[in-house]
């Protein structure tokens, strides 16, 4: 997976989320003091989860030769600071000639994503300070 590199200047809260060849926009509402041009942190978070989760679910129908129109997954996300616990809520919407037991399916690996898995898993992580004299 690519680097992610976010970059924030005096305009406060918008941030370019670069990969190198493709750009996201991250920004906080007007009310907290951002401009509103792009997703809050939390949003890009949920929507980490509904993509892979709607592009694992093509990968699995495509590979069976099941007949999924398309998949939308609506994602909240909740953050609880007292319980230090979140809760992301996922509702699916499956199109196509799908019978039962495919759909009983598509929901079972809907939680087999790999954002799923990992959020679901314990997480470490490894923050360090390094100097740039200069950032291209």
């Amino acid at each position: 997976m690519a680097t992610i590199t976010p970059s924030i200047q005096r305009t406060l809260y918008e941030t370019h989320l670069s990969t190198g060849s493709q750009v996201i926009l991250a920004d906080e509402p007007v009310n907290v003091g951002g401009q509103n041009k792009g997703m809050r942190p939390g949003e890009l978070l949920a929507g980490s989860l509904a993509a892979c989760t709607v592009m694992t679910l093509r990968m699995y129908a495509d590979r069976k030769g099941w007949p999924l129109d398309s998949a939308v997954a609506q994602v909240d996300y909740t953050s609880d600071p007292e319980t230090s616990r979140s809760l992301f809520s996922v509702r699916l919407v499956l199109n196509g000639d799908l019978n039962g037991e495919q759909r009983a399916k598509l929901l079972e690996m809907a939680d087999r994503c790999l954002i799923h898995r990992t959020l679901e898993n314990p997480t470490d992580f490894n923050t360090s300070l390094v100097d740039y004299t200069s950032q291209d």
